[in-house]
C-alpha cells in the first residue's frame, strides 16, 4: 500500500475521529494489516501498536479543539480516567505476548458482538433527543429506551474503567466502541458521546503506545521491509496522521449537522465494515 493511499486512508480517520469518536483505530487496525501483510502473523500485532500511536495524536488534538462545555460533562471523572489507563497498560502488555492470530479473531468477535448489541438491546438507537437538536450545546436527555424520564446524563461509573481500557489496549479499538454505546445510554446524544470519547480514548491509547514503542520490532520487519520503532510502523503512522489531522481541524470548525438516529445507524455501519475488512483482508 502506497503512501498516497494511507493518506486518503488517513483522511477516513480524521471523519471518524470526529464523528465517531474512534481517534482511527477501527480504520487504523484493519489499513495496517493490509499494509504490512508481508509480515504474516505478526502484523495484526504492528496494527493494533500502530493505531495505538494514531490514536493519540488523533485523540489529542479532538480533544483540544473540543468546545469545553462539551468536556465538562467529563467533570468528576479523574477515577475513571486512571483505570482507563491502568486497564490499557495491562492490555498492551498482554497483546505483546499473545498470539497473533487470536488478537485478530478476538476483534472480529468483539467488534460483532458489540454490533448485535447496539441493534438488539434497547437504549442506543432510540433517544430522546429529537433530530437537530442533536448535542451540539452539550445538553441531552436520557434514552426513552431506558424508560427514564429527561434529565441530565448520568456519569459512567469508574468501575468500567479498567476492563474497557484492557480489552480496548489489547485489540487496538481505541476504547470509544464502548464508551460510546455506553454514554449514549447514560443519556447522552450521539455528538455528545462521539466527542467525550476521543478524552476517554486518550487515556486509553497513551500507556497502550507507551509499552509498544518499549517493545523490540519483530524480526520479520527487515525482510519485510517495514520500518518498525517498536512494534509501531512509522511509515504507515506518519502518513495516517498527514490525512487526519487537517480533517479533524475542518470538522470541529464546521461539525455537520447529523440527525441524531441517523448518526446512531452510521456508528453501527462503520463497525459492521471495519469487522467485514478484518476478516477478509485484501
Amino acid at each position: 500500500m502506497d503512501v498516497m493511499t494511507l493518506i486518503g486512508v488517513g483522511l477516513l480517520t480524521g471523519v471518524t475521529t470526529v464523528l465517531f469518536g474512534f481517534g482511527g483505530g477501527f480504520v487504523a487496525v484493519p489499513v495496517v494489516v493490509w499494509a504490512d501483510a508481508g509480515l504474516g502473523g505478526d502484523a495484526m500485532r504492528v496494527a493494533t501498536a500502530t493505531s495505538a500511536l494514531v490514536m493519540v495524536v488523533n485523540a489529542g488534538f479532538a480533544t483540544a479543539v473540543t468546545p469545553r462545555r462539551v468536556l465538562l460533562a467529563l467533570r468528576g471523572s479523574r477515577a475513571l480516567l486512571l483505570l482507563l489507563a491502568a486497564g490499557a497498560s495491562a492490555g498492551a502488555l498482554a497483546a505483546r505476548l499473545a498470539p497473533a492470530g487470536p488478537v485478530r479473531w478476538a476483534f472480529v468477535a468483539y467488534v460483532a458482538l458489540t454490533v448485535a448489541d447496539l441493534l438488539l438491546r434497547p437504549g442506543f438507537l432510540r433517544a430522546s433527543v429529537p433530530d437537530g437538536a442533536d448535542g451540539s450545546d452539550g445538553a441531552s436527555r436520557v434514552c426513552e429506551a431506558d424508560g427514564a424520564a429527561s434529565g441530565a446524563p448520568r456519569p459512567l461509573p469508574a468501575v468500567l474503567g479498567a476492563p474497557v481500557g484492557a480489552v480496548a489496549a489489547f485489540l487496538g479499538v481505541g476504547g470509544s466502541v464502548m464508551t460510546v454505546p455506553a454514554m449514549r445510554r447514560a443519556g447522552h446524544p450521539m455528538r455528545t458521546a462521539t466527542a467525550l470519547a476521543n478524552p476517554l480514548t486518550l487515556a486509553i491509547a497513551l500507556p497502550a503506545t507507551a509499552v509498544s514503542l518499549g517493545t523490540a520490532a519483530v524480526p520479520a520487519a527487515t525482510d519485510a521491509h517495514v520500518h518498525l520503532v517498536g512494534l509501531v510502523d512509522v511509515r504507515a503512522a506518519s502518513a495516517l496522521l498527514i490525512g487526519a489531522l487537517p480533517v479533524i481541524a475542518i470538522l470541529r470548525r464546521r461539525p455537520p449537522r447529523i440527525p441524531d438516529r441517523a448518526h446512531a445507524w452510521a456508528y453501527i455501519g462503520l463497525l459492521t465494515t471495519v469487522t467485514v475488512a478484518v476478516l477478509f483482508p485484501a
